[in-house]
């Protein structure tokens, strides 16, 4: 049988004369459109829940409801949207999550004490998030030897805990005669008193931050952060010159990862201890 006798060009006519209803076009930025109502013809520059906007050849923008028909250079179009991937929490720089837009709480009875203003500087950094979160301040002392008399006038007891961070604190130091002093006058319930080992909190930073592979040794009888600027090529001469380097070292530090992990376990510590319940 001849196979041309199969096909029904009538049939053929009428089914290309059919109205064809919209493709389904994956929208895109830049892409081209044209509202059907308007005429408006623009690149669609962006688009909500509820809107696309679309950008013609002069700059003019117009809105137009993103469910709504429009016209490509291959006819009538329905656009689709790609799922939004569901956005990462962001972290503080102490790797918590990051509360957006949230207020200060009310600051708590309890507080943690720091030797100086280096090491309070360094805590706000990485830790600031979570002190504001939890309503925690933090004060320094201008040095361990401060330490009682600071505690005396705070009067730490029930709700009031001190949590203590003392540089150097090792076997058979200064730092640990005082910690145990501390700590036997006041109670472990209300006073937590730990430290780090380190001479000072700038070696808390890695030193990978500042293109050593370790923190220099400096010679006993030698001032250790005038050496450690000696070391560095930094000038030294004044306390202004102290300063300075301090803030160049504070600003190497990112987050919690430039940090050495015994310095990062020791804060959380204090704040653990500070704001557990009943505190």
């Amino acid at each position: 049988m001849d196979e041309r006798y199969d096909i029904d060009p009538i049939a053929q006519l009428r089914e290309s004369r059919k109205p064809k209803g919209p493709r389904k076009v994956t929208a895109r930025k830049g892409m081209w459109l044209e509202d059907p109502v308007t005429e408006f013809y623009g690149q669609l520059a962006a688009a909500d829940r509820e809107t696309v906007t679309l950008r013609d050849a002069d700059g003019a923008v117009k809105k137009f409801p993103r469910h709504e028909m429009f016209f490509d250079d291959d006819g009538a179009v329905l656009l689709t949207f790609a799922a939004v991937a569901p956005k990462t929490p962001t972290r503080s720089a102490s790797g918590s999550v990051y509360v957006e837009g949230a207020r200060a709480r009310v600051a708590r009875a309890g507080r943690i004490f720091v030797e100086g203003r280096h090491d309070a500087e360094l805590v706000e950094k990485v830790w600031g998030h979570d002190l504001r979160i939890e309503g925690v301040a933090v004060e320094y002392l201008e040095g361990a030897d401060h330490l009682e008399e600071v505690l005396r006038e705070f009067a730490p007891g029930g709700p009031r805990r001190a949590g203590i961070l003392l540089d150097h604190l090792v076997e058979r130091s200064k730092e640990s005669r005082i910690a145990d002093d501390i700590t036997a006058k006041f109670g472990r319930d209300s006073v937590l008193v730990i430290g780090h080992p380190y001479i000072d909190v700038w070696q808390a930073v890695r030193p990978e931050r500042l293109g050593m592979r370790e923190w220099p040794n400096i010679p006993r009888g030698q001032s250790w952060k005038h050496g450690i600027c000696a070391h560095l090529g930094w000038p030294h001469e004044e306390q202004a010159d102290i300063a300075r380097a301090w803030q160049r070292i504070l600003g190497r530090v990112r987050n919690w990862n430039d940090l050495e992990p015994s310095v990062i376990g020791r804060v959380e510590e204090l704040i653990d201890f500070v704001t557990a319940p009943g505190a």
